[in-house]
């Protein structure tokens, strides 16, 4: 279905899109028991590198069949359509023109008193966390992470803003739990606020919501912009919050599971490390803050929803190739820089941006600049742009690109001192440590100071030949049987 054509049908709750996905074949449930200790892992990463279906397990060791596990919801871009009621085998890029579009008409959400995530209700001494099947997801984890596909919500204590983000928690004993909040996150902007005035930061972690506002979690969406109103643009339809029993903030009231704590003040305790988006272990152990759990609430037969972070693709890699490919392509143009199309590359893990500017119109060394200038620089050190003869999407096109038209010297511009990020893996401890890195763009332009003469043309069916000619290759073609896409 499309925005502009047809009216939106958002999924009500997970168990809603999970019903869609077994139309689709993209998930499998699996009857047999599994163990939470590495074997749920396993399988799910099979299914991320294999590019199979997503695992839907009922059976987990050790616990009853009232408990089950949902891997990678949105690991691929079918998924990834599905979810927001577009067609399974949507081109990427028609995904990310549909979500920046949608996401410039927000919609509010609304309230209700009561909903499915309060079927269960434990609070004080009766939170045990261990109630629920979390899983210990890759060989040399700090420990099992209860926090890898989810939200985590916030307050802004100075503001009132609301956050949503995707922070991973790490689970200690039945009622605490880490958080890594390393700047220059939003929610260590939050924390820091509390801090400041002496308060514990209220904190909720929600398990199992529709599928669009797991996405907005993970979204670049700037400080201050509310990602519920942009969940509900993106849906189409408002998302229904529902207030926590024992923090002053407001959950999906159709979720699966929700977590509510405070953030100790002063305590710290030792995270990490975790298998990490880039396909490296990452973040080392070191010490991070607590969380400290005083309430969980959850519907009947909860589904647990995790992922396998790791080597591409995941479920990261799936959604912020389309969330952040098309934040780069909005702030750039109203930067006036004009960007024609923008995308990060699901196997360059978020590390690696390729974009199309007009030809002529614009200079590289703009295009870097300014995402690096952006949030979306922090986690992108390297910017590949090309002119608009090149289409961005087309790897094989990118790669011929570099080797083409990118000058061995100039063309690759390097800063050797920058802000580096601590789940970087080719940095040294020490400069993940002190967030020190660097940055690479390669300006696969024509330089702008060459005779339109002197710029080599390039050969191929589209360029060389005049329409005339194609059409006639493209009917002798399509008498053999051959389709151009």
């Amino acid at each position: 279905m499309r925005w502009n054509k047809v009216k939106i049908m958002p999924f009500q709750d997970l168990r809603e899109f999970i019903g869609k996905l077994e139309e689709e074949k993209q998930v499998v449930r699996i009857a047999e028991e599994v163990d939470w200790n590495l074997e749920v892992g396993a399988i799910t990463r099979l299914c991320d590198e294999a590019g199979l279906p997503a695992p839907f397990f009922q059976k987990i060791k050790g616990y009853t069949d009232a408990y089950r596990i949902l891997g990678e919801p949105l690991s691929n871009h079918k998924r990834v359509a599905i979810a927001m009621d577009m067609e399974p085998n949507s081109s990427v890029k028609s995904l990310i023109e549909e979500y920046g579009k949608r996401k410039r008409m927000p919609v509010k959400p609304t309230r209700r008193h009561d909903g499915p995530c309060k079927e269960y209700i434990r609070k004080g001494k009766e939170v045990d966390l261990l109630e629920f099947p979390v899983p210990f997801v890759h060989e040399g984890d700090g420990g099992r992470f209860i926090g890898t596909w989810h939200l985590t919500i916030c307050k802004d204590v100075n503001s009132g803003w609301v956050n949503w983000g995707m922070y991973r928690h790490m689970l200690h004993d039945k009622n605490t739990i880490g958080l890594q909040a390393g700047p220059p996150t939003h929610v260590r902007r939050i924390l820091q606020g509390w801090i400041d005035k002496g308060k514990p930061m209220e904190i909720a972690i929600v398990l199992g919501a529709e599928p669009v506002c797991t996405m907005c979690a993970a979204a670049p969406i700037p400080y201050g912009v509310s990602e519920v109103d942009i969940a509900g643009g993106i849906r189409g339809r408002s998302v229904e919050l529902i207030k926590c029993e024992t923090v002053d903030l407001e959950v999906p009231a159709t979720a699966e599971i929700v977590i509510e704590g405070e953030v100790a003040l002063h305590e710290m305790r030792e995270e990490g490390p975790f298998g990490e988006y880039t396909g490296y272990m990452g973040g080392h152990r070191e010490q991070r803050p607590v969380i400290h759990v005083n309430a969980v609430t959850y519907r009947n037969h909860p589904i647990f929803t995790m992922m396998n972070e790791g080597m591409p693709v995941t479920g990261t890699h799936a959604t912020q190739s389309v969330t952040r490919s098309a934040e780069c392509v909005e702030m750039l143009r109203a930067l006036g820089i004009p960007a024609t199309a923008a995308y990060e590359h699901t196997h360059g893990c978020t590390l690696l941006i390729v974009v199309a500017i007009r030809a002529g119109q614009a200079r590289a060394d703009d295009v870097a600049h300014a995402i690096w200038g952006s949030r979306l620089g922090v986690s992108t050190p390297y910017v590949i742009v090309v002119e608009d003869d090149v289409d961005p999407f087309d790897l094989e096109q990118v790669l011929h690109a570099i080797a083409s038209k990118c000058h061995p010297y100039r063309g690759i511009v390097r800063l050797d001192r920058a802000r580096g990020h601590a789940l970087f893996p080719w940095l040294s401890r020490y400069e993940q440590q002190h967030l020190l890195g660097a940055r690479v763009y390669f300006d696969c332009t024509w330089p702008s100071d060459w005779a339109p003469e002197d710029i080599p043309r390039k050969c191929s069916f589209e360029s060389i030949y005049p329409s005339d000619v194609q059409q006639k290759a493209l009917d002798v073609w399509q008498r053999h049987g051959f389709k151009k896409d």
